[in-house]
């Protein structure tokens, strides 16, 4: 059985043990337990009902575990009297996990560690890897994750935006270590789409699989950033762009808009267009217009900035941008593609560098480097240029993530 197909199991698991009346944080660990002697019992042969198999290894694990503690032995002897059903949790259940690792007393970096072990079935070395955290930190962040909910129990869930929330940040974390975060959060979201209704729940996993489409054309072989307008789109995963226009049509038909599902829209025009310039602007404007009804946030209108740049032309973005605070993260990035569009070379070298010195990441930082420096070799060039000159080198050794502004949209 694939790793993946085996992770899939764990909620289920997991939710199994703690309807026994099993604690939440021992529950989990033994499931994590049930999975380590399973991948060394099976080998390349996984029994035919593996789920079963899972949830009487882990309930016999937890037994171990309560006959260990004293002071659960009251408990550990009801247990061990009940004969334990093997009817295979509910999607209420399983939704309610979600919604319990999600708990509003956690930390977001904590409701994310504790869903990609608990819903996920990842190690805790591999979610310290992922962040780049030693273990010993993780492993202490998931169990006072795990000491919460525990005592929360059931009732104490977070809500379904908190859920969404956690999946979109595992997914916005890429790929590290030897864990592709942005395929577990879509494995986790096809998961949780299975078990709700909700349109916005589909429409985040449409908005995950057309980003996650675009994604070997973002970055060159050595590693710097493409541009949205200079990626080869040749690279675009169709079938990922098919699937999640499919899953998008069907949550756009319930009627019942979302962010995400609007995001989603604006990232399907773009995987639509066979080039940047058959690229159709406008709607991206009018789509940025109704996400803005459902979250009005600088984000979001730096964004549309960008758009109505593109189907009004550098003035009219200019003038959407003049409406955001200067501080927004990319500000400086967006102004000065604006800017060069405009014809304002020395503007736009000048905040190109200043977008190089506030970039969240390393990529980002010498992306817009190398776009100062472009800038900067054209007003060499030009004439008629201010000769006073921009500095590039002041720029070296600051961090910056993301990519040029046309592709935040």
């Amino acid at each position: 059985m694939l790793d993946a197909d085996l992770r899939d199991l764990v909620p289920q698991v997991l939710t199994v043990l703690v309807r026994r009346g099993a604690d939440f944080a021992t529950a989990e660990d033994a499931v994590q337990e049930a999975l380590i002697r399973a991948t060394v019992a099976w080998g390349d042969t996984p029994p035919d009902d593996a789920k079963s198999w899972l949830i009487t290894v882990a309930w016999r694990v937890f037994i171990d575990m309560a006959r260990s503690d004293a002071s659960r032995r009251d408990r550990e002897e009801r247990f061990d009297a009940e004969r334990p059903s093997e009817l295979a949790p509910s999607v209420d259940d399983t939704l309610r996990l979600y919604f319990l690792c999600a708990h509003p007393g956690l930390s977001e970096s904590s409701a994310v560690a504790l869903t990609l072990r608990a819903v996920g079935g990842l190690t805790t070395r591999q979610i310290a890897q992922a962040y780049l955290v030693p273990e010993a930190t993780m492993a202490q962040r998931i169990s006072r994750a795990k000491r919460l909910v525990g005592e929360a129990g059931l009732e104490g869930q977070g809500d379904p935006r908190t859920v969404m929330r956690v999946l979109y940040l595992i997914f916005n974390e890429g790929y590290t270590g030897d864990v592709d975060l942005a395929a577990e959060a879509i494995r986790l979201t096809r998961q949780l789409a299975m078990a709700s209704d909700e349109p916005e729940v589909h429409g985040l996993l449409a908005l995950m699989l057309l980003h996650h489409a675009r994604r070997a054309g973002r970055t060159a072989p050595d590693g710097r950033l493409v541009p949205l307008a200079e990626q080869d789109r040749t690279r675009w995963d169709d079938d990922l762009i098919a699937e999640g226009i499919v899953v998008l049509q069907a949550a756009l038909g319930r009627e019942r808009l979302g962010e995400y599902q609007a995001q989603a829209a604006i990232a399907a025009l773009h995987a639509d267009a066979m080039s940047v310039e058959d690229t159709d602007w406008v709607q991206i404007v009018e789509w940025y217009d109704e996400l803005l009804r459902c979250a009005d946030t600088a984000v979001v209108r730096l964004n549309r900035a960008v758009a109505v740049g593109e189907a009004e032309g550098a003035d009219a973005g200019l003038a959407a941008l003049a409406e955001i605070d200067t501080h927004v993260p990319r500000y400086d990035a967006v102004a000065a593609y604006l800017h060069e569009r405009r014809g304002d070379l020395r503007t736009a070298a000048r905040l190109y560098a200043d977008a190089a010195r506030t970039a969240p990441n390393q990529a980002e930082r010498d992306h817009q480097v190398r776009q100062a420096a472009r800038v900067n070799e054209l007003l060499s060039k030009s004439p008629s240029a201010d000769r006073r000159g921009i500095e590039t080198t002041s720029v070296t050794g600051v961090q910056t993530t993301g990519e040029d502004p046309r592709c935040s949209s």
